[in-house]
Parts: structure tokens; C-alpha cells; sequence
């Protein structure tokens, strides 16, 4: 059984099948609504709402802080430390200040992602990259992004579709 096939593949039918068509015709109206007030979000001075850890409720995120974890938090740091991605952390990110640019980036810390997840050794541990959880094998990480993904992407759609009932209400 080639394991690295199935647990990509996962993320890779939901991705093509799934969310990647629903982000199709994404607005920067859309990407920068803010459904309730004190929303955290990607602000214009590039720098993204964060705190650790998060207040209680955590906040309410936009597509755009969604997108921005999905593509730096999930995909990019990740790739940086286990498959030799290009450095990555929230403090410098060059965030997307429009939701073409960040479709892009976003398709592009994908594809990083899964190059790597595809040929990773599954048995290794993570190492230190991933704190507590260092002596976890590849597979439970691989598996824990696909998880990220689906329930991000999930979220994301939900706000496409309050935006939609919203902006058709106004």
C-alpha cells in the first residue's frame, strides 16, 4: 500500500473537488468582510491579528484571516521546516491585500505542501519544528493539515455564503 498516496490524496480530492472550486470568483469585498465588529483580520499595514494565547471568546476571523493561517500557519511554515519551503512565519509574511493575490499564494503554499507531504517519510518523526508533538511521525502531521484544511476551508465557505445572503439583503 503506498501510504503517501492515500493520506495525500485525502486533502488532494478535497482541495480539486471541493474547496478550491468554492474560492473561484472570491472578491476583495468578500476577503475583507468583517461579518461582526472586532473581527480579527489582515490589516492594510500588512500585519495580521494574533495573540497567544487567544482571548476568550476567540475572535471572529474574516476570509482573509483564514485564508492568510491556511496559507502561512498550515502550508508554508510547515513546508519551511520539513520539506526545505522558503522561511515563513506570521511576524513577516507579505500578506495578500487582495483576494487574487491571496488565491495565489494560497495555491502556491498548496502545491509546496503536497510536493513534500507526497514523498515524506510517513514513520519519521516531525522533530523539533512541531514543539510537543516532535516525536509524532510524519503521518499524524500530514493528517493534521488535512484536518486544517477541511475545517478552515469549511469555514471560509460558510462566509462566502453570509456574505452572499448579506450583501443580497442590503
Amino acid at each position: 500500500m503506498d501510504w503517501n498516496k492515500q493520506v495525500t490524496d485525502q486533502l488532494d480530492w478535497h482541495w480539486r473537488r471541493q474547496l478550491r472550486p468554492r474560492l473561484e470568483g472570491l472578491t476583495d469585498d468578500e476577503y475583507f468582510w468583517e461579518p461582526v465588529p472586532d473581527v480579527w483580520t489582515i490589516r492594510r499595514d500588512n500585519a495580521i491579528d494574533w495573540e497567544h494565547p487567544a482571548p476568550q471568546p476567540v475572535p471572529v476571523t474574516t476570509i482573509a484571516w483564514r485564508m492568510a493561517h491556511i496559507t502561512v500557519g498550515v502550508f508554508a511554515m510547515r513546508s519551511a521546516s520539513h520539506f526545505g519551503g522558503p522561511p515563513a512565519d506570521y511576524s513577516t509574511w507579505r500578506y495578500a491585500m487582495t483576494a487574487d493575490e491571496a488565491l495565489k499564494q494560497l495555491d502556491d503554499a498548496y502545491e509546496t505542501w503536497m510536493a513534500g507531504a507526497r514523498k515524506a517519510d510517513l514513520s519519521l518523526p516531525v522533530g523539533p519544528a512541531e514543539g510537543p508533538f516532535a516525536e509524532e511521525p510524519m503521518a499524524t502531521l500530514v493528517l493534521h493539515i488535512n484536518r486544517e484544511v477541511i475545517h478552515h476551508g469549511a469555514e471560509i465557505s460558510l462566509l462566502r455564503d453570509l456574505f452572499l445572503r448579506e450583501s443580497k439583503s442590503l
